[in-house]
C-alpha cells in the first residue's frame, strides 16, 4: 500500500515539484559523474520514497546502480513499490537476496505479494526462503490467489472487532495492540461474529465519537460492501468508484475475513487500467518508459504488422481506381483529406466507447442510444466539414463536381466512421475480446476502405462518366 502520510513531504509547491525533482536528477548525474559521495549522501538523505523511485526509473543502468549500491540496506523498501515493471526488475537483480528479503519483511503484504509475484520463478522461490515465517504465509496466501484478483491486491492485515466488544474495549485494545497485529492505517473496524463472518463495518470516527460503554454491533453499519477474494480487480474498482468506498472487507467463500483492501490500492488499479487502454489503443501494450530497446520493438513491431496489413488493404481499395486517378490529378490529392477525417473521427467515438465500456457506463440497456447520438454527430460534422472541404476543392480546382464528389464522400465516410467507432468495440465486447486491444485496427480499416471507395466511387461515376 502506497500511502505518503507517514514520509515527509518535498518542501516546494506543488507548481515548483517538477522542476525541484528535474533539478535532483541533474544534481545527481552530476555527482554521479564526479564520484562525489558526499554530494550524493546529501541529494538523497531527505529524498521521498516515490521521488526516488522516478529518479531510479530516468537514470541510466550505471547510474542507477550506482545509487542503489550506495544506498543498499538503507534502501527505503517503499521504493520498490513505486517503481514501474521493468525499473522494479531491474534494481531487484541488483539486491542480494538477503537484502530484498529484509526490504519485503518491511512492506505490507499487499505490496510484498505485487513484488514477488514479478520476480522470475528461481529468484521468486529463493527470497521466498529468506522471508520471515509470518510474512512468507501471508505472501503464499496472496499468490494463491488468481492473478488480477481481489486477494492478490488485499492486505493480509485488517482489524476484525468481535461484535460483543464494547467501544471502550475496543479502544484499548488498539493503544496496547503489538504494532504487527495491527495495520499501519485503516478507516474501519470490521466488525465480525463468532465464526470470523464480517456482519458490518464502524468508521474510526463513529468509534472515536461514541461512548465507552456503547456496544459495536449497535453502531456498526450492517449494509457492507464485502469482496469476495477470487473478484477481479476491475469489478473491485467499479465498486469503489460506484460506491465510494475508502475501504472493504475481503473474504471467503463462507464470507470469512482475509483482509482488506484501501482506496488508494484501488487508485492504483484505475491509474492502471486506464493507462493500459491508453497503450493497447496505440498499440503499445505494457511498454514503459525504462524497458529495453529489444522489448520495445518486440512489443511494437507485431502492431505495426498488422497495420501494414490494413494498409495494403486500402491500397488495393485505391488501385481499382487508378484508371480514374490517372485520368484526374485532384483526385490523389484529395482522398487522403476523406481517409483521415473519417480515421480521426472514428478515434474519438472509439475513445469514448471503450473508455464508458471499462466504466460500466455503456452496456446494452443504452447502447442503442449511444449509437444513434453518436451517428447524429457523425451526421452533423460530415455535412459542416462537407461544406469546408467542397469550398476548399472550388477554390483549389475551380471544379464544382468535385466539390460534390469530396462532400458526399466526406459525409459517408464520417457515418461510418460513427458506426464503426460504436459497433466495433460493442461487437469485441460481446464476444469476450477487449475492445481496447483490437478495436483501432478494424476501424482504420473501415475508414480508409470506406473513404477512398466512396471518394474515388464518386468521382468514377460522376467526373468521368
Amino acid at each position: 500500500m502506497n500511502d505518503l502520510s507517514d514520509e515527509a513531504r518535498p518542501e516546494a509547491q506543488p507548481e515548483d515539484a517538477y522542476e525541484a525533482q528535474r533539478t535532483l536528477i541533474r544534481s545527481v548525474d552530476e555527482a554521479l559523474e564526479a564520484g562525489d559521495t558526499v554530494a550524493l549522501e546529501e541529494l538523497l538523505a531527505d529524498v521521498h520514497a516515490a521521488d526516488l523511485a522516478d529518479l531510479l526509473e530516468k537514470l541510466g543502468p550505471d547510474g542507477r546502480e550506482q545509487v542503489v549500491h550506495h544506498l543498499r540496506r538503507r534502501l527505503d523498501p517503499e521504493v520498490l513499490t513505486y517503481l514501474d515493471g521493468a525499473a522494479r526488475q531491474a534494481v531487484v537483480k541488483l539486491l542480494p537476496p538477503i537484502e530484498l528479503a529484509e526490504a519485503i519483511n518491511e512492506l505490507d503484504s499487499d505490496d510484498a505479494v505485487d513484488l514477488l509475484e514479478g520476480l522470475d520463478d528461481d529468484d521468486r522461490l529463493q527470497t521466498l526462503r529468506l522471508l520471515n515465517p509470518l510474512v512468507r504465509a501471508a505472501v503464499l496466501e496472496g499468490l494463491s490467489f488468481p492473478e488480477g484478483s481481489a486477494g492478490r491486491l488485499m492486505q493480509k492485515e485488517a482489524f476484525a472487532v468481535p461484535m460483543f466488544w464494547t467501544v471502550g474495549k475496543t479502544l484499548d485494545y488498539l493503544r496496547a495492540a503489538p504494532d504487527e497485529n495491527l495495520p499501519e492505517i485503516f478507516y474501519e473496524l470490521f466488525v465480525v461474529d463468532a465464526m470470523h463472518k464480517v456482519v458490518g463495518t464502524v468508521p474510526i470516527s463513529r468509534a472515536m465519537r461514541s461512548r465507552r460503554s456503547v456496544r459495536i454491533e449497535d453502531i456498526c453499519d450492517r449494509d457492507v460492501d464485502l469482496v469476495p477474494a477470487t473478484m477481479d480487480q476491475d469489478e473491485v474498482a467499479f465498486l469503489f468508484r460506484r460506491y465510494g468506498l475508502v475501504s472493504a472487507p475481503v473474504v471467503d467463500d463462507n464470507n470469512r475475513l482475509l483482509g482488506a483492501i484501501t482506496v488508494d490500492d484501488v487508485v492504483d488499479v484505475i491509474d492502471e487500467a486506464a493507462e493500459e487502454d491508453l497503450f493497447r489503443l496505440s498499440g503499445v501494450g505494457d511498454d514503459e518508459i525504462s524497458s529495453s530497446v529489444a522489448r520495445t520493438t518486440k512489443v511494437r513491431f507485431t502492431w505495426l504488422g498488422v497495420n501494414l496489413l490494413t494498409a495494403i488493404l486500402a491500397s488495393a481499395v485505391i488501385g481499382l481506381f487508378e484508371d480514374s486517378i490517372q485520368r484526374v490529378v485532384a483526385l490523389a490529392v484529395l482522398a487522403p483529406i476523406v481517409a483521415s477525417m473519417g480515421g480521426n473521427a472514428g478515434t474519438q467515438t472509439l475513445t469514448v466507447a471503450v473508455r464508458a465500456l471499462a466504466t460500466r457506463e455503456l452496456s446494452d440497456r443504452n447502447a442503442r442510444r449511444f449509437l444513434w447520438k453518436e451517428v447524429a454527430v457523425g451526421l452533423l460534422n460530415g455535412v459542416g466539414f462537407a461544406v469546408i472541404t467542397g469550398a476548399v476543392a472550388v477554390l483549389w480546382f475551380h471544379d464544382m463536381t468535385l466539390s460534390w464528389v469530396i462532400g458526399g464522400a466526406m459525409v459517408i465516410n464520417l457515418l461510418a466512421a460513427a458506426l464503426a467507432g460504436t459497433l466495433i468495440p460493442l461487437g469485441l465486447e460481446r464476444i469476450g475480446v477487449d475492445p481496447a486491444v483490437s478495436s483501432s485496427v478494424f476501424l482504420t480499416t473501415v475508414t480508409d476502405c470506406v473513404g477512398f471507395f466512396s471518394f474515388l466511387g464518386f468521382a468514377t461515376i460522376f467526373l468521368l462518366h
